[in-house]
C-alpha cells in the first residue's frame, strides 16, 4: 500500500493559469452563497446559547485537527508523508458549504448549522493557515526522527496562506451577509438553488482536473478510499461522540456531528493549487488526491447519515 501510494506524488495535475482561476472563483461564488443565508441576527443567538457553538468551534479547530494527527502517526506506516500531510491540510479547512443543507434534512438544529458556518469561516481565515502549520510541523517533525532526514520540504508560508483564505473565504462572506441584510428577497431565492450548484460545480472541477489522470485515479482509488473513509468515519464519530460527552440535545448531536464531518475540501484544492503556498517542484501528488476525493465522499457519507436521521424524530430535550 504504502509503496502504490508513493507512485501518486510525482502526478502532476495539468491545470493551466486559468484552471487555477476558476477554482478560485468557484469555491469563492460558494462561499458567497453560503454566506446569502447568513443572518446578522443569528450571531446574537450566541450570546443565548453558547455551549453548543463553543462545542461546534472546538471540534473543528482543535479536536479533529488532534485525532487527524494522532491518526496519521498510528497509519504512519501504511501511508505516504503526502497523503498525512493532505488528511492534516483537510481537518485543518472549516466546515463545508453544504453542512447547513445536510443539518435540515437530517432535522438537526439548522440554526446552530449556521452560526457554525458564519463563524467557522471567519475563523479560518487564521486557524486554517495556523492548524496546518502546527500539526504539519509535529508530522514533519515525527518524520524526519524516524527517517533521520526529510525526504522533501513541506513547509508552507503561513502569510501566503493567510491570504490566500482571506481572499477566498473572507471576501465573498462579507459580501453575502451584506448582500442577505440588504437584499433579502434576492437572497433568499438565490440561496437555494446556489447550494444545489456548488455541488455540481465542485464535482465537475475534480473530473476535469483528473481527466488526464483518471487511470492512475482509478489504479490507487482503492487505497484512497479506504484512507478518505476511516477519516471521515472517525470526524464523524468525534462529533457525535463529544456532543454527547456534553449532554447536548439530540438536535444539536446530529448538527455537531455533520459540521465536524463535513470539510470545506474545496479550499484545499485552492491552496494545494497555489505555487505560492505549494510551489510547482513539490512532489504532492498524494495531497491533491486525498483532498479531492474527500470532498465527493463527504458528500455521499453526510446524505447517507442525513437520510438516516430524516426518518427518524429527534427525541426530545430532557427537562
Amino acid at each position: 500500500m504504502y509503496e502504490s501510494l508513493l507512485n501518486l506524488d510525482p502526478i502532476r495535475i495539468n491545470f493551466s493559469e486559468s484552471g487555477s482561476f476558476v477554482l478560485n472563483f468557484v469555491l469563492a461564488f460558494i462561499m458567497f452563497g453560503v454566506a446569502l443565508g447568513i443572518k446578522t441576527s443569528q450571531f446574537r443567538q450566541l450570546a443565548k446559547s453558547p455551549t453548543p457553538v463553543f462545542i461546534g468551534l472546538s471540534l473543528q479547530f482543535i479536536v479533529l485537527p488532534l485525532a487527524t494527527f494522532i491518526l496519521v502517526v498510528i497509519l504512519n506506516k501504511y501511508i505516504t508523508p503526502t497523503v498525512a500531510m493532505g488528511m492534516i491540510l483537510v481537518a485543518a479547512c472549516p466546515g463545508g458549504n453544504i453542512s447547513n443543507f445536510m443539518s435540515h434534512f437530517s432535522k438537526g438544529n439548522t440554526e446552530l448549522s449556521v452560526t457554525l458556518t458564519a463563524i467557522s469561516t471567519g475563523l479560518a481565515v487564521f486557524m486554517t493557515p495556523l492548524n496546518f502549520k502546527v500539526w504539519g510541523g509535529f508530522y514533519v517533525n515525527f518524520i524526519s526522527k524516524r527517517a533521520g532526514s526529510m525526504l522533501q520540504p513541506l513547509e508552507i508560508e503561513f502569510a501566503q496562506m493567510f491570504e490566500t483564505v482571506f481572499i477566498i473565504l473572507g471576501i465573498p462572506v462579507i459580501l453575502g451577509i451584506l448582500c442577505s441584510k440588504y437584499l433579502p428577497k434576492i437572497s433568499e431565492k438565490l440561496q437555494r438553488p446556489l447550494q444545489y450548484l456548488s455541488i455540481l460545480f465542485f464535482i465537475a472541477l475534480v473530473v476535469v482536473m483528473f481527466s488526464n489522470n483518471w487511470e492512475l485515479f482509478l489504479k490507487h482509488i482503492k487505497y484512497i478510499f479506504v484512507i478518505v473513509f476511516i477519516h471521515n468515519l472517525i470526524a464523524l464519530l468525534t462529533g457525535y461522540s463529544v456532543a454527547s460527552l456534553f449532554k447536548q440535545s439530540d438536535k444539536n448531536k446530529r448538527t455537531l456531528t455533520i459540521e465536524t464531518g463535513i470539510q470545506n475540501s474545496g479550499l484545499g484544492l485552492v491552496l494545494l493549487f497555489n505555487p505560492k503556498i505549494f510551489p510547482s517542484e513539490l512532489l504532492i501528488g498524494g495531497m491533491l488526491f486525498i483532498t479531492a476525493w474527500w470532498g465527493i465522499w463527504h458528500i455521499v457519507s453526510g446524505l447517507a447519515i442525513s437520510t438516516y436521521w430524516s426518518k427518524k424524530e429527534p427525541a426530545p430535550k430532557a427537562a
